[in-house]
Order: C-alpha cells, then structure tokens, then sequence
C-alpha cells in the first residue's frame, strides 16, 4: 500500500496546461454565447458579433490566435516573457475575430492565469514587465481603435486591466509568503543547531571538567606520595584508571547520541542521563580525591522531570570542579532544598580563588543557560563573608494528582 501524499490540484496540474485549459474554456464560451435555443429571445448590446456570421477572416484569426495561446501557454515555465507575448497576441487576435470593441475578459483570462503564475515564481523585475506588457497592450488596443475611428468599450477595458493587476497581485502575494515561509524555516533551522551546539557544548563541559579535575587532584596526590606511600599513591591512580573510564563512558554516550538516529535505543543502551539521585555517588568520588563535600538534604524526595533533574546535577558537579580548580579550599557545601515548586540548590565555600578569573570560562556561562531554559533563577558570585556560592532556583511544575 503507497503511502506517498498526493499533491493537490492545483500543484499537480502544471501552470502551462491551466493556462491551455483556461484559453480553451472561456473561447468555447464565448462561441457558445451566440447559439440561440428555439424560442429564445434575441440579447441585445452585444458588443461584438458571431464568427458564424462572418467571413473566413474572422475564424482564421479565432485559429491564429488559438495557436498562438497555446504556443505561449507551452512555454509558460521556461521561457515566462516570450509566454506572455504570445498570449497577449492571442487575446488581439481573437478580439479582432469576434469584431469586440475590446479585449474582453474572456480573451483575456488566460493572460491572467499567466500573470499570475509568472509573478508567484519569477523574479520580481520578470514579473514587473509582464503586468506592463499586459496593461500596455489593453491601452494600445484601445488607442489604435480610436485612431482608426472604432468604437472602444472603455468600462469593459478598464475592468479587464483591474483583472490583470489583481492577478499580478495575488501571485506576487503567494511568492512573499513563499519567502517569508522559508526565511522563517531557515532562521528555525540555525536557532536549532544553535540551540543543540550549546546544549553538545554544555554537556562535554559539564561531563568531562569535572572528571579531569578529580584526574587531576588524585595525579598530583600520587606523584606526592609515590615514594613514601606506595599503597596511596596505587590507590589515587586506581582512581584515576576507574575516572578515566567514567569519563570514557560518557565521552562515548555523547558521541552516541550524535551519531545514532535513534536516539532513545542508544541511550538506553548506556543507561539513564544522570540525576538528583548520582549527587551522592558524586559528592562521595570528590571526597575521595581530597575535597570533602558536605551534602545537606532539605525538603521532599520526590522524583523530579528528566531536564530538571539532569541541569540540577549538572550544576552542582560544576560548581565542585569550580571548586577544585579555583577555590584554594579542602571543603564544598551543597544545599538541596525540594519544594512543592521550586528545586533550589546552593554551592559554597570559603576558600579564596588560587587564580585571577578572566571571564572566558564556560563553566558558569553553562550554568546559567541551564537555568535560563528552565525558566530559573541563577546567581554566581563572592560571598560577603568570603569564599564563593552558587545559587540556583528551578521551577518544578506541579505533580499529577
């Protein structure tokens, strides 16, 4: 069973033949307008008479300018100006065959459809001559039949010329929209790679700072102690080799992530992003490699959504590797307080910065477009009494009842 969508009818028919149909259609209307049924009563004020009332000359120009019509609308696509030539040619032709004291609208319909169609798919200066030749004709038709002592229909002719301006109107309306649906698909699309770049940005950053920094802490402990402790220093590097892993885990999960279309069976195969509930494994792992943190547990217990639970974890391992890489301290505390709407989490210390912060870091930048996607609040800065804190308050929409 196909399941290709169909297009609908007006995209599938190409524009040259609703043009030929077009042409075609509003000639054997016209035609048909001079058959009288018995007993009919005759229309009067007809400004132009039947072909069958005339000479060959006049059904010679109705196949000229059918020739003609069609000529232009076989050519519509690929050759627009040329196009409309033609079919404006056409329209005189089968004027001058019905003897009309103007270009009628139905001699002039399929300039319109072309018009149209030229002006929602060609360039703008293309479309520009087009509705000028089109007008430009309607009035020199008028003014040779006034040189030549004719009668004009001068409402018809200005109605007929509105309908080319409403048609050149309404196709450059549909090419606008057309421009200004895809310059708004083309700014979604950069605002999504932008948007996944920081989140991938945000993610390696978070993940793997903050395993270096325990890398980093534990090799610089063995090297301290290799040759008067060789137990320590054997059991700093088994950190470092289990860190290392980690790390590698992680590194590849990511990795996964970007590589696989399917994303969820990847993730699924290195198990669940981490939350709230790996904070104490990690508060334990940076004990281990010399910075004690202390981890204080306030309010409900509750389980989180995914995204506040993986930016609050996120948040608190860097504000540790913070710790580690610029706080001259051996202590972190860590405050989680669970509230019915709120998940606010407080990081301080009282250590003094080992190295002056030049600001292109993007460790708290991170974090705070973390927060900002939440809808949070987010603060990072010296204490008062000394020493640094982080704070970040995540709003948590209500549980189900």
């Amino acid at each position: 069973m196909s399941t290709a969508t169909r297009l609908p009818l007006l995209k599938a028919v190409p524009p040259e033949v609703w043009t030929a149909l077009t042409w075609c259609v509003a000639t054997a209307y016209s035609l048909v307008m001079f058959v009288r049924l018995p007993g009919e009563v005759e229309v009067p004020f007809i400004p132009f008479q039947a072909p069958l009332d005339h000479t060959a000359r006049s059904w010679s120009y109705l196949v000229v300018a059918t020739t003609l019509a069609l000529t232009g609308s076989a050519l519509l696509r690929r050759r627009p100006l040329p196009a409309v030539v033609l079919l404006l040619a056409g329209s005189v032709a089968a004027a001058m065959a019905l003897n009309s004291t103007q270009i009628a609208f139905l001699q002039f319909l399929a300039v319109d459809v072309a018009l149209c169609f030229i002006a929602a798919t060609q360039a703008r200066r293309t479309s520009i001559a087009a509705i000028t030749m089109g007008v430009g004709v309607l009035a020199g038709y008028a003014v040779a039949r006034v040189l030549l002592g004719y009668p004009i229909g001068t409402s018809t002719q200005l109605a007929v010329a509105l309908s080319a301006i409403v048609a050149w109107l309404a196709g450059n309306s549909i090419r606008q929209a057309r421009e200004h649906a895809h310059a708004m698909v083309a700014q979604a699309t950069t605002q999504a790679v932008t948007a996944e770049r920081l989140r991938i940005s945000r993610e390696l950053h978070d993940s793997v700072a903050h395993s270096i920094g325990i890398i980093a802490l534990q090799a610089g402990a063995a090297s301290r102690v290799i040759d008067t402790q060789p137990s320590a220093a054997r059991s700093a590097m088994t950190a470092v080799e289990t860190t290392s892993r980690q790390t590698l885990t992680e590194l590849r999960r990511m990795l996964g992530l970007l590589r696989d279309t399917d994303a969820a069976q990847h993730r699924a195969s290195f198990g669940p992003a981490p939350g709230l509930a790996d904070v104490e494994r990690l508060a334990e792992a940076t004990s281990a490699a010399g910075l004690q943190v202390q981890l204080r547990w306030l309010g409900d217990h509750r389980p989180l959504p995914t995204d506040i639970g993986i930016s609050a974890y996120r948040i608190i391992q860097e504000s540790i590797t913070n710790v580690i890489r610029h706080a001259a301290t051996t202590t972190c505390r860590v405050t989680i307080d669970q509230r019915d709407n709120e998940l606010a989490i407080t990081i301080d210390n009282d250590g003094r910065c080992r190295v002056q912060r030049t600001g292109t870091g993007h460790g708290i930048a991170g974090m705070r477009e973390r927060v900002q996607l939440l809808h949070g609040h987010f603060h990072a800065g010296p204490r008062p009494e000394g020493g640094f804190h982080v704070i970040a308050r995540l709003p948590v929409p209500a549980a189900p009842q």
